[in-house]
């Protein structure tokens, strides 16, 4: 292994053992050119299949950065699982588009984060499909039983208002800013790592709480103690062809939900009752006060939801992607797998 001392957070290999899952986070010296980074990285690489016996693996991609040292290796197939339009992101790399073209011409399949990002690109591959999220609805659902409330939620009077995921550019700031003071009474719950925007510029309020990352197993208790879950977003490039997983996840927590128009919810969840979608800070606050009065009324909206979710399992999803997969793996044939090696 190639002696470290700097560390690539956004690259992990993930290799697949019978049931098993191992994700190795790879690094290289913090004085690589992005050449030798290749280099080393695609040794590393080779390394790990070595080690794990795999031979003829299924490549799977969630970003194109990490097609230009894996594009080497002989695959059963190439799977390109686009979640999200990445250009439009602040601080995109500036090869990320050349890279995304180069990982869709050697892609056998290509997976979009949901309708209006599959619309965005269908046209770029011949066997392209749209896969909006899905939720562990058993998981989420626990917030809807007494839940102990978290240390640092706890403190925090009601009525709550929360939001979980990434804090970064597709947050509505000054949306959160017009609420937090024209309700003084509300307590707006913040949670989640800060990205690409400085945390000294978050707006801040005596009612505006930002409480940090919390794991996955931890989200059910700060949902249990929500009165109204929030879709906030701003939108803007990088929120145009996002599809978020939270909505379903609020819903099978049985909270009520407030989004800003994002496509796609307005595409799937616009008939939901217990979903309302505002176009602006004063629609997005009456539809709060809405949804706080309606609280204690889950008989009436509840049973939609429980339907819904029904049909957006990821057991559901994993089948039909592993059904296409399985189709690109016997339509491709050995000598199609081996890519130009990248040089040593």
């Amino acid at each position: 292994m190639i002696p470290t001392d700097h560390s690539l957070p956004y690259l992990e290999f993930h290799a697949f053992q019978g049931t098993s899952v191992q994700a190795i986070r790879p690094r290289v010296p913090h004085h690589f050119s992005p050449a030798e980074v290749d280099r080393a990285l695609a040794g590393l690489l080779d390394q790990l299949l070595i080690i794990t016996g795999a031979r003829l693996p299924v490549l799977w991609f969630y970003t194109p950065q990490m097609w230009s040292f894996a594009r080497h290796v002989a695959a059963s197939a190439v799977v390109y699982d686009c979640m999200d339009e990445l250009s439009s992101f602040r601080f995109a790399p500036a090869d990320l588009r050349a890279n995304e073209r180069a990982l869709m011409a050697a892609a056998d399949v290509v997976f979009t984060g949901g309708y209006s990002l599959y619309e965005a690109k269908r046209d770029q591959h011949h066997n392209i499909h749209p896969f909006p999220s899905s939720v562990d609805a058993a998981h989420f659902a626990a917030a809807r039983k007494a839940v102990a409330d978290p240390a640092d939620q706890a403190p925090i009077s009601g009525p709550r208002l929360g939001y979980y995921g990434v804090i970064d550019e597709r947050l509505d700031f000054d949306l959160l800013a017009a609420a937090a003071k024209a309700r003084p009474d509300w307590q707006i719950v913040m949670v989640g790592p800060v990205s690409k925007v400085d945390p000294a510029t978050l707006p801040q309020a005596p009612n505006l709480h930002w409480l940090g990352q919390k794991s996955y197993d931890q989200l059910p208790a700060y949902l249990a103690g929500w009165d109204v879950a929030l879709m906030p977003f701003a939108i803007n490039e990088a929120t145009r062809h996002i599809s978020p997983t939270k909505t379903l996840e609020y819903l099978a927590s049985g909270r009520q939900v407030v989004s800003t128009p994002v496509r796609d919810v307005v595409r799937h969840y616009s008939d939901v009752r217990a979903l309302r979608i505002a176009e602006d800070a004063a629609g997005f606050i009456a539809a709060c006060d809405y949804l706080l009065a309606q609280r204690d009324a889950h008989a009436k909206w509840l049973p939609q939801v429980d339907r819904l979710l029904t049909s957006y399992s990821w057991d559901a999803t994993f089948r039909k992607m592993d059904d296409l997969i399985t189709e690109a793996v016997a339509e491709r044939s050995l000598p199609q797998a081996t890519f130009d090696r990248v040089d040593a």
